[in-house]
Formats: structure tokens, C-alpha cells, sequence
């Protein structure tokens, strides 16, 4: 796996005390899109997390983007959360 998709899991499991994180890079389904590049991913993030389950929806999804924030702002380009 992609040592920047290593530290962003270690990150998420730090921060959120989950059980498990699955990172899956969709970033090859994109290929033919208008606005691709190369640079940034498309990722699905599975995540196990008694905390986030805690939650609503729309808070659980918000605290992932707030701690992935740089991440988002500079490698990702499309996230797709699920939370178990």
C-alpha cells in the first residue's frame, strides 16, 4: 500500500481509536474522467469505530474530513466514507 494511504490509516485509527480502518484507492476507476489527475486519489475509507457509530451520520462525516483535512485539501480528490 501507498506509504501516504499507510499514514493516513495510522492517522484515523490514532485519532478515532478504531478498531479497523480499510483504505481502498478507486483512483484507476477514474481515469477517463474529465477532471482527473493523476496526482490525487479517489479513495473509499471503510471504518470500525465505536466513536463514530456514536454519532449522527453528518457529525461522523464531518469529524473524518475535519481530521483529514490537509489530506483533502492537497491529495484527495473524491472520499467515500463508510462507518461500521
Amino acid at each position: 500500500m501507498n506509504t501516504f494511504l499507510l499514514v493516513m490509516k495510522k492517522k484515523l485509527i490514532d485519532a478515532l481509536k478504531a478498531s479497523n480502518v480499510e483504505i481502498i484507492d478507486n483512483t484507476s476507476k477514474h481515469k477517463n474522467h474529465k477532471f482527473f489527475q493523476q496526482e490525487k486519489f479517489h479513495l473509499k475509507i471503510i471504518i470500525e469505530s465505536e466513536y463514530l457509530k456514536s454519532l449522527n451520520r453528518i457529525d461522523a462525516h464531518r469529524k473524518v474530513k475535519e481530521i483529514l483535512k490537509s489530506e483533502l485539501k492537497n491529495k484527495i480528490h473524491a472520499l467515500e466514507l463508510k462507518i461500521n
